[in-house]
């Protein structure tokens, strides 16, 4: 079964599917653990890759290249990668989608952003004359051959956000994401609009959208929700914690809990399933 198929079938099924943001290969072995599906972030991977804000940075090879890395470590995973506005043009934005495909990847997230972009939760986004963003999405579909296609708008005027997600809905894109949904309500009229349509919901720590769990993310008829940050603010918090430790404890190490804690024995028991014969596969997932 390809990768595309398996990420349609989890989205067609019951309940709301989870897909966790990551932002390096380290965090992708983590969430490995917990998660049968990852969401290559834009976000996360501007900020680790290049230290920069998620502003329209990313190259696509470079992309590419760790979209490959992590579908040689993660065979079972799914993997939907965002491609924020694919790269300006659509040849590129083609490119890309077969290049994804080719390595491995489930989906992709095409968004209707013109540069210079933003993250879909910052203020000043700009969108696309809607005409114009169709005419690169449906070059991408026309492309794909199994990938899983999301549309997404970053539209902010309340009147261009239900239009805009209609005219997704009636495209031969899998599934639509309005990015930065406020309110519940808000997303009750999405729902509405869009039909039967798969309908994606983002959610990112500190961002303009509710905090919901997947349960009440399913009551509303939401079919996917990514998590664009844990993993990166995880660590950001994290990192500053420990080194604020350790400069307070004037540079010695604390001790670790041989049981539970992180030392160079559990890094590389974690970082060894990423090599091993038979891959990593989340408990109570089948391949």
């Amino acid at each position: 079964m390809s990768y595309g198929k398996k990420l349609r079938e989890s989205i067609a099924g019951p309940g709301t599917t989870p897909l966790i943001g990551v932002y390096d290969m380290y965090s992708a072995s983590i969430a490995a653990k917990h998660y049968d599906g990852m969401f290559v972030s834009g976000f996360g991977f501007a900020a680790s890759y290049y230290g920069l804000p998620d502003i329209g940075f990313i190259a696509w090879p470079d992309m590419v290249a760790f979209v490959q890395r992590l579908r040689g470590a993660f065979p079972h995973h799914h993997l939907l990668v965002d491609i924020d506005d694919g790269y300006v043009d659509p040849e590129v934005a083609c490119h890309v989608v077969e290049g994804l495909e080719r390595i491995g990847a489930s989906g992709v997230i095409l968004e209707d952003q013109k540069r210079p972009r933003r993250c879909g939760h910052a203020d000043g986004k700009q969108v696309l004359p809607l005409e114009e963003y169709l005419e690169k999405l449906n070059k991408v579909l026309e492309t794909r051959k199994d990938l899983v296609v999301v549309a997404r708008t970053d539209a902010t005027d309340e009147h261009d956000i239900l239009h805009r997600a209609e005219r997704l809905a009636a495209t031969d894109a899998d599934v639509v994401l309005v990015d930065g949904v406020r309110s519940v309500e808000w997303i009750k009229r999405i729902r509405k609009v869009v039909g039967d349509k798969p309908l994606l919901f983002n959610q990112i720590a500190g961002g303009k959208s509710p905090r919901l769990s997947l349960g009440e993310l399913s009551d509303l008829g939401v079919d996917v929700a990514i998590y664009s940050t844990p993993c990166l603010f995880a660590a950001h918090e994290a990192m500053d914690s420990a080194l604020a430790g350790l400069k307070a404890a004037d540079g010695r190490l604390p001790e670790v809990d041989p049981a539970s804690g992180v030392g160079v024995k559990a890094s590389t028991s974690l970082l060894e399933r990423n090599i091993a014969r038979d891959r990593l596969v989340p408990e109570g997932v089948g391949v």
